[in-house]
């Protein structure tokens, strides 16, 4: 990939509440490159509307939290026009810049950790997010105890601009945990020499016999401070 535009517009708006305002960010992002094509919405970061160029159809992944919002049939058509524009403009900046490589910013270490707090042999989802990289997007793969996981999790979230310019993506795995299973995120960019890559255990702590045995020996002593009191009454009363 030799270079990569992106056409970004952010909307704001605010609803007055008494003297409150709270306030939404809808954002809109085409991206294009000679191979690929990115066309979606988002609202507060969340994905509401995305172009699957593969299966030519729109998808709305929107979390169940929200109240459910359709783009209607005609929006994928629109976005097909759009990164058709897309690619179109990238040939002419291509030609005013002599085809310059671009300026690229490597991610920082992957940050993973579970959506829930873990149970193990409950069905929980692994959450990796990659922040500070510029062109977007990033590749993420995911592993299990050393092997590659295939065809599995809830799959990537779009890609995000920060307000320098940079991105942020998160991406999640379906899984569930058994003691001492390890899975790694490993992070892919043009602007790293290798992939990053940080690594999650599955390791929920067991109840030690310590504190089991300490209790039960300060009963049995207790008991033992009990009868040994009886004995001595028992005693005193029968000398009198």
């Amino acid at each position: 990939m030799k270079a990569l535009v992106f056409l970004v517009l952010f909307l704001h708006g605010g609803v007055g509440v008494a003297s409150d305002k709270y306030f939404h960010t809808d954002i809109k992002i085409i991206g294009c490159s000679d191979t690929e094509g990115e066309d979606f919405y988002g609202l507060d970061g969340e994905d509401m509307w995305v172009a699957d160029f593969t299966s030519n159809k729109g998808i709305e992944p929107q979390p169940s939290f929200v109240d459910h919002m359709s783009y209607g049939k005609d929006a994928f058509s629109a976005a097909v026009g759009e990164l058709i524009t897309c690619k179109r403009n990238l040939n002419i900046v291509r030609k005013a810049l002599k085809d310059q490589p671009l300026e690229s910013d490597p991610p920082s270490r992957p940050i993973v950790y579970p959506r829930d707090e873990v149970a193990l042999g409950e069905k929980n989802t692994l959450v990796c997010h990659v922040s500070g990289f510029f062109p977007a997007p990033v590749k993420v793969n995911w592993t299990k105890n050393g092997k590659r996981v295939a065809g599995a999790g809830s799959g990537a979230g779009s890609a995000y601009p920060h307000k320098d310019g940079s991105f942020h993506q998160t991406f999640r795995l379906d899984f569930t945990p058994a003691q001492d299973d390890y899975y790694s995120c490993v992070v892919e960019h043009p602007a790293l020499q290798q992939p990053l890559a940080t690594i999650w255990v599955a390791k929920v702590a067991q109840p030690g016999i310590g504190a089991t045995v300490f209790c039960a020996l300060g009963l049995t002593v207790g008991l033992m401070g009990v009868a040994i009191g009886t004995f001595f009454l028992i005693k005193g009363n029968n000398c009198n």
